[in-house]
């Protein structure tokens, strides 16, 4: 259990979040040189273009194809993460107007409607000795379906909120699936030199979330947003996204048992079902939001984000503690 809570704190030493911090603190308090504001606004829009052109460049169709035969796995983790925990966050959202701003409230339910996030997901997984390649295609299916799914979520849960306009709907197409889909075309050409060299697209990433973060931030401190954050606000964030997790965790690892899903399978399906993307979700959120929202919806994302990551990693350490030895050779078959 020591090992467990030890992995869980040691995700609050990645390299990234710490950036994210430092983003975050430099953004509040240093003084803005004329122009920064625009030149983020430009970098940040080239920038999500060019991570969904690399995620449709490095996703193999094969993985795809290969994904769906185990359709149990692959329906139980579509399910949890788009209609389950949308549903969840919905709830969430309403009770938390008591409470938070509306904009942080919006930010939670958001959150509920983001793809799964690929990379943790799958590590964990591994960790756990779950079914690695069902991760794999599950989280990618996820995240492929993510680019045209949470768009169109958005625009059917909050758009009394977002007012969304036709102006919004052609920059997620020009921004987001356009270049999904020509990044899919050139995926045969350049998909395995961009999994080989998989510091190269994680640095792509990371930049693109930092550049809409940063951009964020400056434009809500011009706007004064930040004032109205308090600790009870923010005390009262963490605890909507812990509870927001706790029942998909508790849903996921019991649907499984429902689904009369083997161990590693299970496995798979929590650490996929219950978690969300920040590599996806704030490129997303930065053409969906007014720039005066966009902060304030991103910092939910963030939380809930690092929550996962501290959970999931205790999670995974147990269920390596305990994995008995046949399934463990049945995870990694």
């Amino acid at each position: 259990m020591k090992q467990a809570l030890k992995a869980g704190l040691n995700s609050f030493k990645n390299p990234f979040i710490l950036s994210l911090i430092c983003v975050l603190i430099a953004g509040l308090t240093l003084p803005i040189p004329d122009g920064t504001q625009e030149t983020l606004g430009v970098a940040s829009t080239v920038f999500v273009a060019l991570l969904f052109f690399l995620y449709g460049a490095r996703l193999p169709r094969e993985q795809i194809v290969d994904g769906i035969k185990n359709w149990r796995l692959q329906v139980g983790i579509a399910t949890s993460t788009f209609v389950v925990f949308p549903l969840v966050g919905a709830a969430i959202y309403r009770l938390s107007l008591e409470y938070l701003p509306t904009s942080l409230a919006m930010g939670v339910f958001f959150v509920s409607l983001l793809p799964s996030t690929v990379q943790s997901s799958v590590t964990f997984t591994s960790i756990g000795k779950g079914n690695i390649a069902g991760a794999i295609c599950a989280a990618s299916i996820s995240n492929l379906a993510g680019t045209f799914l949470t768009p169109l979520l958005v625009c059917l849960c909050m758009s009394q909120n977002l007012h969304i306009s036709l102006n919004q709907i052609w920059e997620i197409v020009v921004n987001i699936l356009l270049p999904f889909v020509v990044g899919q075309f050139f995926e045969r050409r350049f998909g395995a030199w961009l999994r080989a060299h998989k510091r190269f697209t994680r640095l792509t990433d990371n930049t693109t979330i930092l550049l809409v973060v940063a951009h964020a931030v400056i434009i809500s401190r011009t706007r004064g947003l930040w004032h109205s954050l308090t600790p009870n606000i923010l005390l009262f964030l963490l605890l909507a996204c812990a509870i927001m997790l706790a029942i998909m965790l508790a849903f996921t690892w019991t649907s499984g048992k429902a689904l009369k899903l083997q161990r590693p399978d299970r496995i798979a399906l929590l650490m996929c079902g219950s978690k969300k993307s920040l590599t996806t979700g704030l490129p997303i959120a930065a053409i969906l939001f007014p720039p005066a929202v966009t902060a304030s919806v991103t910092i939910p994302v963030i939380v809930f984000h690092q929550l996962q990551l501290f959970t999931c990693s205790c999670l995974a350490q147990m269920f390596a503690e305990t994995a008995p030895e046949v399934e463990s050779a049945t995870a990694t078959a």
